[in-house]
């Protein structure tokens, strides 16, 4: 590997992160001028100001707003599942942005007319710091729904370049740019499954060299095509050999004193570890830790959701169902008039699935399949499989098979985002943890339809529904909402 290879390697991160903040900081000006034309156009900026007085305001909205997306977390390296905290951090820190600036505004007018010997005198330095020469509160200064009208470009804009920026790393990811070489420790079934989830997700960013394991029998293998490297006394040699920067330790059920010894050895040489723990599931909640004199304990937290976000979702998914039900009569009649007219039966599919709390409901979708092979069996994983219909093919490509469900939405029965609605002969086979699946109502989206693990069994992916379950809000919502439309434009919709 080039040295420029070598450097690029060690310090992906924060060269990403680091033109991270001059992509936002471009952002937010650009968006500023739009703003700002948007405004000239309305009738609310004065053209006849120029652009002096908005130059000056513009610094102080770019200042704010940076200094909030690093109060919220933006430009961390680490990510969360699909982004869903990057989508949500850009809002509020949006909307704090919003209300420092117009309180800097008025403090810094305060500042501008004299008031010293008050509080507002620490803020003089950055009075004089951008020469402020105007009083921010006088309306005739500057337009303030064009000040307006900006943050809103802001919030639309920065979400957009956030989208493209993370695609963009992850195709550097896919192509194997800026990969850190790590190891699993572990050949059991966990072991296996961490490296699942690094194939099926390249974008991660780590390259997998290897397995390291107690087992000695087991040195030598291949297991899905990665070696297993040697076993704990071979861990100094393997992570230099290989360069390796992060040990995965997938021993959920060894002894703790045989664990705490490996995380030792990986302090020795100076790698940092993740270790899987026990009770993996019970940690995708959200948890409180408390303690009794020194003894940890896990506290499962509050579970009970506000009226106010029960009543905003529900208001959300009758407002959009309402909206998409009467807008969509004249698809609903061309799309039955095509299913029909290829094969026989009915329009429509209808199916018992099970809801909230096990209730049983009549889930309805546009029939995809011929008529003698629609029921209860197992969902197609190909577009090509014989069973579907020629125009069963192109409604499920773009997930136009699922716009009947509106009509559950509106009913009540589901919502338009949470976990998918399964058969019930397969909740019938639900353990504990499934079964926290039907604790919300069922959606039409969620983060499974969004990952990219939709095209594996709903049940097989519980992280995706379990991490919405604990993080459930209207702006969450709103979040899978947009990235579904992305999904559903793209035609990557579920077979």
């Amino acid at each position: 590997m080039s040295s420029i290879g070598n450097f690029l390697r060690r310090n992906f991160e924060p060269l990403i992160l680091s033109a991270q903040v001059f992509v936002d900081l471009g952002i937010v000006m650009l968006s500023c001028w739009v703003g700002y034309l948007i405004g000239w156009n309305l009738g609310s900026a004065d053209p006849t100001q120029g652009l002096e007085v908005y130059r000056q305001v513009w610094a102080l909205m770019a200042a704010v707003c940076l200094v909030s997306f690093h109060a919220f977390g933006m430009y961390r390296p680490t990510k969360s599942l699909l982004n869903m905290e990057e989508y949500k951090s850009i809002a509020k820190a949006t909307v704090v942005s919003f209300f420092v600036f117009w309180t800097l505004l008025i403090l810094l007018s305060k500042a501008n007319r004299g008031a010293e010997g008050t509080v507002i005198e620490p803020l003089l330095w950055l009075h004089n710091f951008i020469d402020l020469e105007f009083d921010p509160v006088q309306t005739e200064q500057f337009s303030r729904i064009t000040v307006v009208i900006s943050f809103v470009v802001i919030l639309v804009l920065t979400t957009g370049s956030r989208f493209l920026s993370f695609k963009y790393i992850q195709s550097l990811h896919m192509r194997g740019i800026g990969n850190r070489n790590v190891l699993i420790y572990g050949t059991n079934d966990w072991g296996k499954k961490l490296r699942s989830k690094f194939m099926l997700v390249p974008t991660l960013g780590l390259n997998l060299v290897g397995f390291i394991s107690e087992d000695e029998e087991r040195r030598g293998e291949i297991i899905d095509r990665i070696p297993v490297l040697g076993g704990r006394e071979d861990l100094s040699r393997v992570t230099g050999e290989y360069k390796v920067s992060e040990i995965f330790v997938a021993l959920p059920d060894q002894e703790e004193d045989d664990v705490m010894e490996i995380l030792s050895e990986c302090e020795r040489i100076g790698v940092r570890y993740h270790v899987v723990p026990r009770f993996y599931h019970l940690l995708s909640y959200k948890i409180r830790i408390q303690s009794v004199d020194s003894i940890p304990l896990i506290t499962r937290a509050d579970r009970r959701r506000s009226l106010t976000t029960q009543t905003a979702k529900r208001l959300l998914d009758l407002l959009v169902s309402s909206t998409v039900l009467l807008l969509g009569l004249p698809l609903f009649a061309v799309f039955s008039f095509l299913i029909r007219k290829e094969s026989d039966g009915n329009a429509l599919f209808i199916q018992e699935r099970v809801g909230r709390d096990g209730k049983i409901f009549r889930m309805y979708k546009f029939r995809t399949m011929h008529q003698n092979n629609s029921g209860d069996a197992p969902t197609p994983d190909s577009p090509y499989d014989p069973r579907i219909t020629k125009i069963g093919r192109y409604l499920r490509r773009y997930s136009l098979d699922e716009l009947p469900q509106f009509i559950n939405v509106f009913k009540g029965d589901m919502s338009l985002v949470g976990p998918r609605p399964e058969m019930k002969f397969i909740v019938e086979e639900y353990g504990a943890v499934e079964r926290e699946r039907l604790r919300v109502k069922p959606g039409i989206t969620g983060l499974w339809q969004i990952s990219y693990a939709r095209q594996n069994q709903i049940h097989d992916n519980l992280d995706y529904d379990l991490y919405y379950i604990e993080h459930q809000s209207l702006l969450l919502d709103l979040v899978i909402c947009a990235l579904t439309g992305f999904a559903v434009v793209k035609g990557t919709g579920a077979f």
